[in-house]
């Protein structure tokens, strides 16, 4: 014991901090703390319950003693999740929980652990046409760099936040927001961000993004020249030409494949921008938040002047972002030039059609992280037979009951979409790293063969008679059962 310290202090031993905990206090994590001179996980220890209708409510274990007959559920109606259950640390323990069941005369292991990742971060994808700022440039929480900008994707923008180098490799400011950010936004919580020279932006997962200050309803029906090959059937005897304005590829209806097979004639038509095949313009103008995600306000200043030997006066004009957010109407009057009319009743109805297929802007969130020695080698004495046995798809990996994928290579490297998981499935620790859940779940048999702790293998039912701080769930209906046998390593089946 230090010096100093009341004599019932403990010293906790599940991370690399190792706190001193007084007697009825948490650690800095506020996952461990000390109760009767104990060291105890605080949260509960969730359980799912295979899903039995969409409606199926969320049922804490504990408020339903009351009801409770006394029976314990059926092995293949249980799933012991990681979260909650503690972790490995100091790397040679036996994972917290490693628990048997049989399914449909399928002996079955799954081992359960809280991993202490270092190595972790979150890919957002952000359904918008705005543009949020340049490839690479930082992005900041809190002034903090955090991640950056990465590739532009169909409709989407994505940043990829967080990483051993921001965690670690810079100042302890910047460790302490970049865990911060990353376990705020794997919980669901919004989180404000600021990107060099770019955009302001509010994200958490499941909600529309909002941008500047307001939000995105919907994500682009296509690129231009996709939205021109969509809907120019919809056009044809209704306009002389449409342009798409779009940031990437911008569409002109008269000289798109579409408009020739439709028998268009041409319009004289002039785009400033670099022409690549007929009718696909790119590089309008500059990226932004104006219409289809480039910086202009006035679809006009794409425009050149009409060329007199094709076009005529009258020509009725078109203008769309890929959307359908932002539209006008022109005709040419006796000197070629655009007028601004009011947009026809036939015209409004293909607009609103661009709207209809747009889907609903969301930010998605993907946890991705490392599973490295701690985590193996609570499964097994020998780690790199689990990592053999997860590429070959005789271990199932799953964080928090939900599906994850596993990316090919080296290493345990896994994907989950946090939306998947029970609500506050991430903790952290103050090193700073994120606390996730994770799962191995193969057949017992294999287990063996791969070295596993088997003198720590306990039947689910013993598992279920521990009730004191158990929580069951209902797992979500969209994912797979975690115990189906039959069910493959993969996050869309």
């Amino acid at each position: 014991m230090t010096e100093g310290l009341p004599a019932d202090t403990i010293r906790c031993d599940a991370c690399p901090v190792l706190c001193y905990i007084k007697l009825g206090q948490t650690g800095a994590c506020d996952r461990y703390g000390n109760f009767n001179g104990q060291l105890v996980r605080v949260d509960p220890h969730i359980l799912l319950d295979r899903a039995k209708s969409q409606g199926t409510p969320l049922v804490p274990f504990l408020e339903r003693e009351g009801e409770w007959d006394g029976k314990l559920l059926k092995s293949t109606e249980t799933f012991v999740t990681a979260i909650g259950a503690g972790t490995t640390y100091p790397d040679y323990k036996p994972a917290p929980f490693i628990v048997s069941s049989e399914v449909d005369g399928v002996d079955l292991v799954t081992v359960v652990t809280e991993g202490i990742f270092s190595y972790c971060g979150v890919k957002l994808k952000i359904d918008t046409d705005r543009h949020l700022g340049p490839e690479r440039n930082f992005v900041r929480a809190q002034g903090e760099p955090v991640g950056h900008v990465t590739t532009a994707e169909y409709g989407s923008q994505m940043l990829s936040l967080g990483g051993v180098h921001h965690l670690t490799g810079g100042s302890k400011s910047e460790g302490r927001v970049t865990c911060e950010t990353l376990l705020d936004l794997c919980n669901g919580k919004e989180v404000a961000l600021t990107i060099d020279e770019g955009a302001r932006i509010i994200v958490a997962a499941g909600k529309p993004p909002i941008v500047n200050g307001q939000q995105e309803e919907r994500m682009r029906v296509g690129c231009g020249s996709a939205t021109i090959g969509m809907f120019a059937k919809q056009w044809f005897g209704k306009v002389d030409e449409v342009v798409v304005v779009d940031d990437h590829i911008t569409g002109v209806l008269s000289e798109h494949q579409a408009g020739k097979m439709l028998g268009l004639r041409e319009t004289g038509i002039a785009i400033a921008g670099r022409r690549s095949t007929p009718g696909r313009y790119f590089q309008v103008a500059q990226p932004g938040t104006g219409w289809g995600g480039t910086n202009i306000s006035d679809p006009l200043t794409i425009l050149k002047p009409f060329k007199h030997k094709f076009a005529w006066p009258h020509l009725r004009l078109l203008m769309v972002s890929t959307t359908g957010e932002q539209f006008a109407y022109y005709e040419l009057d006796d000197a070629l030039r655009p007028i601004e009319k009011e947009l026809p009743q036939q015209l409004q109805d293909s607009v609103a059609r661009i709207r209809e297929n747009c889907e609903p802007a969301l930010t998605t969130v993907l946890f991705m992280a490392g599973a490295g020695g701690s985590l193996r080698a609570g499964a097994t004495e020998n780690p790199v037979k689990l990592t053999d046995s997860v590429k070959r798809s005789i271990t199932r990996v799953t964080c928090g009951g939900a599906p994850s994928y596993v990316w090919p290579g080296g290493g345990i490297t896994f994907l989950v979409d946090v939306s998947r998981l029970p609500e506050n499935a991430f903790g952290y620790v103050p090193t700073p790293a994120l606390v996730a859940p994770i799962e191995f779940t193969l057949k017992k048999s294999d287990y063996a063969s791969l070295g596993g702790h088997m003198d720590y293998v306990r039947p689910l039912a013993d598992v279920l008679r521990e009730k004191q701080r158990q929580r069951q769930l209902t797992s979500l209906p969209e994912n797979p059962w975690p115990l189906d046998p039959a069910a493959e390593n993969d996050p869309g089946k």
